[in-house]
C-alpha cells in the first residue's frame, strides 16, 4: 500500500475501499473522527495535517472490519443517541433515530396527560438502555424500572446507567413478567418485531452482528406486542400511557392490539421523519 502523508489522502483512500465492498463511504469519516479523537468540524480542518504510520494503521484496521460487515458502533464501541453517548457492543440492539421520536412523542403526552411529578416508568426489552436511561434524565423525579431477558445486555444498560448517573431499577426477565405484580404510569417498549422471514432481506451488518433475540419475533413479528398487550390492562394506572416502536407495516395490527385492550382509550400510529409508521401510543384518561 502506498505511503500517505495527509489525513484527507487517508479519508479518500477508506472511502473508495469502503464504497468498492458495498459499504456506506461516509463510514470512513467516522472511523478517521474516532481515530484520530476529532469531531466532524475538527476533522475538516486537519485535512492537510499529516497522520502517522501508526493512526494509519489502526484507521485501516477498522476500515478492513467493516468491510466485512462489522457495524461502525461496534468498532466504536458506542453510539449516540438523544445527545448521549451510550456503550453498545454485539449484546445489544444499536439504538436506532427512531427510537428517539418515541421517547420525543412520549415525553410530549407527558406533558399533556400527566400531572404528578414521580411517574413510575417501564421499559421493556431495555437492551442497551437507552429508553430507560433517556427517560430518568429528561424526568429525574421518576421512577424507571427497564427490564430484559438478557444478562449480558442488562450488564451493558447498567453501565450505561452508571456513567450518565441515572438511578435505575434493572430487572432481569421476560417482557412484563419482573413488573406484572405493581402500577404503571408509563410503559414503555422496542421489542424485536422482525419475522423470522425477513431475515433473508436484512443486510449482513445487522443480521450477523446484532443479537437475534432482539431482531426476531414470532407471528410475523407481533407476537410480543400480542402478550403485552393482553398483560397491560392490570399494570396501568389512570392516566396511563403506552408506548410501542414498531416495524413500518405493523401499524394496523398493533393498534388493534391495544385497542382490544383498552377500548376506551385513545390509541394512534404515528408516523417517523420518514414517514414510515414507527410507533403506536395508548393514552388511557
Amino acid at each position: 500500500m502506498t505511503k500517505l502523508k495527509y489525513v484527507y489522502e487517508a479519508l479518500k483512500r477508506a472511502s473508495s475501499f469502503l464504497q468498492e465492498h458495498g459499504r456506506e463511504e461516509g463510514a470512513a469519516r467516522i472511523l478517521l473522527q474516532h481515530e484520530l479523537g476529532l469531531s466532524y468540524s475538527g476533522l475538516i480542518g486537519a485535512m492537510r495535517d499529516e497522520i502517522t504510520e501508526a493512526q494509519f494503521k489502526n484507521f485501516w484496521d477498522t476500515i478492513e472490519k467493516h468491510a466485512k460487515g462489522i457495524p461502525v458502533q461496534h468498532i466504536k464501541g458506542t453510539e449516540e443517541f438523544y445527545g448521549r453517548s451510550f456503550q453498545v457492543n454485539a449484546d445489544v440492539l444499536i439504538p436506532r433515530p427512531e427510537t428517539e421520536e418515541l421517547i420525543e412523542e412520549t415525553l410530549q403526552l407527558i406533558d399533556r396527560h400527566m400531572i404528578k411529578k414521580e411517574l413510575a416508568i417501564a421499559d421493556i426489552g431495555t437492551g442497551s438502555g437507552v429508553i430507560a436511561i433517556t427517560m430518568k434524565c429528561e424526568l429525574p423525579q421518576a421512577q424507571v424500572t427497564a427490564t430484559d431477558i438478557s444478562k449480558p445486555a442488562l450488564q451493558t444498560a447498567k453501565q450505561n446507567a452508571e456513567e450518565l448517573n441515572a438511578l435505575i431499577d434493572f430487572r432481569l426477565g421476560d417482557l412484563t413478567k419482573p413488573i406484572e405484580n405493581q402500577k404503571w404510569d408509563v410503559i414503555l417498549s422496542n421489542p424485536p418485531y422482525i419475522a423470522h422471514a425477513e431475515a433473508p432481506g436484512l443486510s449482513d451488518s445487522v443480521r450477523d452482528f446484532e443479537p437475534h433475540n432482539a431482531l426476531f419475533a414470532d407471528n410475523e413479528g407481533l407476537a410480543l406486542y400480542e402478550n403485552m398487550a393482553k398483560q397491560f390492562p392490570k399494570m396501568l394506572n389512570k392516566p396511563g400511557i403506552i408506548g410501542f416502536e414498531i416495524g413500518y407495516q405493523q401499524g394496523v395490527a398493533v393498534e388493534k392490539m391495544l385497542k382490544d385492550a383498552f377500548p376506551d382509550a385513545f390509541v394512534y400510529c404515528k408516523k417517523d421523519i420518514n414517514k414510515n409508521d414507527r410507533m403506536v401510543f395508548a393514552v388511557i384518561e
